[in-house]
């Protein structure tokens, strides 16, 4: 049960992204680990691609290069200008709407959808799993990454947060400008939400296995270059992608 009555969205938030996020070795690692993924287990047919979530237009940008139309929706005002400004010159659609209007405003099934670092900051995350379901055509290809519960509760322990631990305190409150997120999802709950929306999961990946546990926060580039080799030898290893700070799914429904 969550004590979160609305979604985060983050209106006023690009630059604490652009720079805390993508401006530090965690949002680059997740990015290239997210686009090995997607190279070796995506059918690469160059279908219409809708972004849900799509924050500053990095995994567009991507889909973009890679020949996909890909099509943005994105809740935030200032973010989803952000990413209209990174894909200038580019053909690709853009809408201002959440998960849960997305069918609504743009319609589907689609044959492949981008549902990135979106549903930990739902207040009912695993109320979007029939929502994805309808928007995937058969056929199609989703590919979904959440915040792992596990990896938190490893990554509290780790930094000596035991009481917080055992009283499950793991969620963020959504307030400020702090990223924790609110609804942290667990590996199990995540298959069986999306096996009952008969999809069918291809391939999980660990996203950060070891990057969020070293001590020093701000490796060099020898030790980043190091990490970057075992965090892509490990992702898919037992037990090592189960305590990633976020799990990548790619997801596909039947054809029939």
């Amino acid at each position: 049960m969550t004590l979160h009555r609305h979604d985060r969205h983050f209106d006023g938030m690009a630059d604490k992204f652009e720079r805390s996020m993508y401006g530090a070795s965690r949002g680059q690692l997740r990015l290239s680990l997210l686009q090995e993924g997607l190279r070796e287990e995506w059918p690469q047919a160059r279908a219409p691609l809708l972004d849900i979530g799509a924050g500053l237009g990095h995994m567009a940008e991507w889909a973009v290069d890679e020949g996909y139309p890909v099509t943005l929706i994105e809740p935030s005002f200032d973010m989803l200008e952000r990413a209209q400004q990174r894909l200038a010159g580019r053909e690709q659609a853009a809408y201002q709407c959440d998960l849960q209007h997305a069918f609504a405003t743009v319609g589907g099934p689609w044959p492949r959808i981008f549902c990135h670092a979106v549903l930990e900051w739902m207040a009912d995350p695993y109320a979007a799993f029939p929502i994805l379901g309808q928007l995937l055509a058969p056929g199609g290809y989703l590919s979904l990454m959440a915040y792992n519960r596990d990896g938190l509760i490893m990554s509290n322990v780790v930094k000596g947060n035991l009481a917080r631990v055992q009283k499950g305190e793991l969620a963020g409150r959504g307030t400020r400008q702090r990223l924790t997120p609110i609804s942290p999802l667990s590996h199990d709950r995540i298959v069986e939400a999306l096996a009952a929306e008969g999809l069918e999961v291809v391939s999980v990946t660990g996203i950060r296995v070891f990057h969020d546990y070293l001590r020093e926060r701000h490796p060099d580039e020898q030790t980043l270059e190091q990490l970057f080799d075992l965090e892509r030898r490990y992702a898919r290893v037992e037990p090592f992608w189960r305590l990633g700070r976020y799990l990548h799914y790619i997801v596909r429904r039947p054809a029939s």
